[in-house]
């Protein structure tokens, strides 16, 4: 069954390259795995540009195996090299905890946590790598790392050009101890990791081989780019983001359907578990039928990120707006100054959607408020500030709301 997940992933084409395929395959016959995924917290969100790698584990853990989200709040207090021009910006512990609190935010909407055999846990390596002192560190690991080894990666030599800092030389020797840890602690024999990530990782492998005479692995998804070879996950600059009070369902869902034509077989085998056969037929679409396509994918997508309420509410506002003859580009936009969350009442009266907070009352109570693709019916809901907030009164009111 396990080595059905991995052609799963060869047939949606989420395998770019393994540190021994034949290995892992046994490894996978043998029974159920422990891998995991890391992340450093240098923002409170992820977006879609990371949810391949986190769809992978997603996978993972339907075909019964325990995923590990690691969030790094030791690597992410040096900064990876990897795809920089610059050091990272230096974070406060202030900072990294609310930013690694994020980061399970967004992993809870794709795996399961509990105590559950299969369960997903989260682990921060600062937990493990605060109790070593320089030395010693140095002394436990210095040499299992060779100078040509490291400045051999390609994220060390394109940066030595324009200099680089001891601090992020370290970042390697770092993330190999953390695979060394969890294969010590939980029995980790498996890292999940993006394609620019792939030299980091595979040190863990040479350190666990080394220190434990054991094999593990490594597997990479490819980077995914759309028809236009840009990354996926941006759109006008902005990411799309997976926390809902960063980018709304109804935005999230936009994005997935205005995709290119070209792009709608690719997304649909990445971001959705829709059956490969059903994805064959959808891909012979043409023409205006790949409309179609693209909400199936965009509704797919949309319930696996955020539930299926949210992602009906989403189609629905979409479909509202599109028959009310009007396009998503030429909705009437108002800007507004908001730092912390404001009840709904107080918010469409302060846009001017609705001139009085007991004619809002009424209007909500009714449910004839929809506030970012979900109906609103209390008047006591809460609004989170997000960077553009789409609302609908009625049947053919149409308002959207820019967050400064």
């Amino acid at each position: 069954m396990n080595n059905d997940f991995l052609q799963e992933l060869e047939q949606r084409g989420l395998i770019y390259q393994t540190t021994d395929m034949e290995g892992l395959r046994a490894a996978f016959s043998a029974g159920s795995m422990t891998a995991y995924l890391g992340s450093d917290p240098t923002a409170d969100a992820l977006h879609v540009g990371n949810l391949v790698t986190i769809m992978i584990m997603r996978w993972f853990q339907k075909y019964g195996n325990k995923p590990i989200m690691l969030v790094g709040g030791a690597t992410g207090r040096i900064g990876d090299p990897a795809e920089r021009n610059s050091d990272r910006p230096m974070m406060s512990d202030a900072q990294v905890a609310a930013n690694s609190a994020g980061l399970r935010q967004c992993y809870e909407q794709f795996v399961k946590f509990g105590k559950g055999k299969t369960d997903a846990i989260m682990v921060d390596n600062y937990d493990w790598q605060k109790n070593y002192s320089h030395l010693d560190f140095l002394r436990e690991f210095g040499t299992d790392f060779t100078v040509p080894q490291m400045l051999a990666m390609e994220s060390v030599k394109r940066r030595l050009e324009n200099g680089m800092s001891f601090l992020e030389f370290n970042y390697m020797p770092l993330q190999a101890v953390d695979f060394l840890h969890l294969f010590d602690k939980y029995g980790c024999t498996l890292q999940l990791c993006g394609a620019d990530q792939w030299g980091n990782s595979v040190a863990g492998v040479s350190l666990v081989r080394r220190k434990r005479q054991k094999e593990v692995f490594v597997l990479s998804c490819p980077l995914i780019t759309d028809s236009n070879g840009n990354k996926i996950g941006k759109s006008a600059g902005n990411a799309v983001w997976l926390r809902a009070d960063r980018t709304s369902p109804y935005d999230y869902y936009q994005y997935f359907r205005n995709v290119m034509d070209g792009d709608v077989e690719k997304f649909l085998k990445i971001f959705t578990e829709i059956s490969l056969p059903e994805i064959a037929k959808l891909a012979k679409l043409k023409g205006s039928e790949i409309n179609e396509a693209k909400k199936i994918l965009a509704f797919a997508a949309t319930e696996i990120a955020h539930g299926t309420n949210a992602a009906k509410a989403a189609a629905d506002a979409a479909n509202a707006l599109f028959a009310g003859g009007a396009e998503s580009m030429a909705v009437p936009t108002v800007e507004l100054k908001m730092k912390d969350g404001m009840n709904v009442v107080d918010f469409v009266v302060a846009i001017g959607l609705i001139t009085s907070k007991s004619e809002a009352r009424r209007a909500i109570e009714q449910g004839g408020l929809i506030v970012a693709g979900e109906k609103i019916t209390d008047p006591k809901v809460m609004i989170s500030p997000a960077k553009s907030i789409l609302l609908q009164k009625g049947k053919k009111t149409f308002l959207k709301v820019l967050i400064k």
